[in-house]
């Protein structure tokens, strides 16, 4: 024993958990930007203003490039933007 029990920490692999940042970023971006055309697609068939179907379009757009720069490794920048997209889809929302 040489006393320095806390210099290990195998829990904490800084690769490993940017690597899941990464990925969560790029896959809740896609994820939000499919909902967000399904959404446009549907709003734009029914009666409501255009308005609505261009929110949902613009927040799945924005949405669609936080996956992109999520998967390039930009998640700070990613995840501020997907909550920029889906603040614009909800006032699309509020729209309706």
């Amino acid at each position: 024993m040489d006393g320095r029990a806390d210099s290990e920490t195998p829990d904490f692999d800084p690769a490993l958990d940017a690597r899941r940042a990464r990925w969560t970023a790029a896959l809740t971006g896609a994820v939000l930007a499919l909902a967000g055309v399904a959404a446009a697609a549907l709003r734009a068939s029914g009666s409501a203003p255009v308005l609505v179907p261009a929110a949902y379009a613009a927040g799945a757009a924005v949405c669609a490039l936080a996956s992109v720069l999520g998967s390039r490794g930009r998640t700070r920048r990613a995840l501020w933007l997907l909550v920029v997209g889906a603040m614009v889809m909800a006032l699309g929302d509020q729209f309706d």
